[in-house]
């Protein structure tokens, strides 16, 4: 007998002239109308966090900058484990990160910090309706008030260009970088996400753990001679102090990890603002071409969320350090089996359960509800029993995991997925 999942999906398949990519990405401008970007009230966690301490039930340590950055951390709920280390000359702060003065990032599911020693510390929070907001805090005065805190517009420069289709969100290069951290070669570039080969990210960036990557860009710099870059190494601390920073590690599996979320919410982010300019532009009627744009934007990211294109791991696997290991999964959903979207595997990819994580998050759990039932059905291609060829990179197995997760963790999938 089919199944109601079978049934479901072919009552709800879309005509083929309905789903044809359109012609050109589309260009949002997130400053006017209906987004209005910058008149938002931001909901992120951080802004909750801003109420809470103008009200003194939050609390913040400004002995020293460590301190300060460590309690709020705290207060955000990220883990210290999760830091990760840039040395590549970026930021608003691009004039005192180089490999002798690495930036330190630290992040859980949708925030963001970095911190740069003798520098401000820089908050990146996702809001559930417009995405990431930026924050930067005046220099910490040791032993004085809290610093103040605004909402910077100059990362716009750079977390709304290219790379992010001209809307605010998550950036991360590769590049070959000088003894002052500027840029000598490019590895990669305008492209986040789990399905860069792993040969060319790292590059600017510490890398530590057991990650049996041979051919990375990590942990080197460039020194121009005769035309050509020599290459050096620039080992975590060998010429910089670590004992600044609140680990001496930038461990594999939390810059994993965070590829992985930025190529989440950038996708996300973008077929958000789609979806509300297409409501504005049609006044709330959806026409064919309408459709067929939320259907595309649906389309990238079920498959983004269902891994199908990520990265070869090298055939020795990796191993995350057992301290961020720990801290990742201590929110893990369950079903009563045990089983989690957040269970590691290492061995020949980055999940046992290739199905984002990320679908907890508030961004998703808000984004409407046209784009939330397209996304679901071609999330259902891969999980179905029988999935044609450009469906089957999961193990039947694997499959019957992902569909038990969902229904039993998820509030807000379809009626025809119970």
């Amino acid at each position: 007998m089919r199944s109601r999942f079978l049934t479901m999906l072919l009552f709800l398949t879309i005509p083929a002239a309905q789903v044809a990519e359109t012609k050109e990405p589309r260009v949002i401008d997130f400053r006017s109308a209906p987004h209005s970007y910058l008149e938002w009230k931001p909901k992120d966690r951080f802004a909750e966090l801003q109420e809470k301490a103008q009200k003194g039930e939050v609390k913040l340590d400004t002995t020293n900058d460590k301190a300060f950055l460590t309690s709020l951390l705290e207060a955000l709920n990220i883990p210290i484990s999760s830091q990760i280390m840039v040395f590549s000359a970026s930021s608003l702060q691009s004039e005192i990160i180089n490999p002798r003065n690495p930036r330190a990032l630290y992040f859980n599911e949708d925030t963001y910090i970095g911190w740069v020693p003798g520098g401000l510390v820089e908050i990146i929070a996702a809001d559930p309706e417009m995405g990431p907001m930026f924050y930067v805090y005046d220099r910490l005065r040791p032993g004085g008030p809290v610093p103040n805190v605004t909402r910077s517009t100059k990362c716009m420069n750079c977390h709304a260009g290219n790379a992010t289709r001209r809307l605010p969100g998550l950036i991360a290069e590769s590049l070959l970088v000088s003894r002052a951290g500027s840029s000598l070669e490019t590895f990669r570039r305008d492209e986040q996400g789990h399905q860069i080969p792993l040969e060319n990210r790292f590059g600017g960036w510490h890398l530590t753990g057991d990650h049996n990557i041979s051919n990375h860009k990590a942990n080197v710099m460039g020194i121009p001679n005769a035309g050509k870059n020599e290459i050096t190494s620039v080992n975590p601390g060998q010429f910089s102090d670590l004992s600044l920073h609140l680990l001496p590690t930038s461990d594999i599996l939390p810059n994993l990890i965070n590829e992985h979320q930025m190529g989440f919410e950038n996708r996300l982010v973008y077929a958000i603002y789609t979806v509300r300019q297409l409501k504005h532009e049609n006044k709330g009627m959806m026409g064919a071409a309408a459709k067929a744009e939320i259907e595309e934007r649906a389309q990238e990211l079920a498959r983004y969320i269902v891994f199908a294109d990520e990265a070869k791991f090298p055939s020795k696997g990796m191993v995350g350090d057992p301290a961020y290991v720990k801290d990742f999964l201590r929110d893990r959903k369950m079903t009563k089996a045990g089983l989690s979207l957040k269970d590691l595997d290492m061995k020949t990819r980055m999940f046992k359960h290739r199905c984002s994580y990320m679908l907890y998050t508030d961004t998703w759990k808000a984004a409407p509800k046209e784009l939330k039932e397209r996304v679901y059905y071609h999330m259902a291609l891969y999980l179905r029993e029988q999935p044609d060829a450009q469906h089957a990179h999961l193990a039947s197995a694997e499959r019957l995991a992902i569909r038990a997760i969902l229904k039993e963790t998820l509030t807000d999938l379809p009626a025809w997925w119970r």
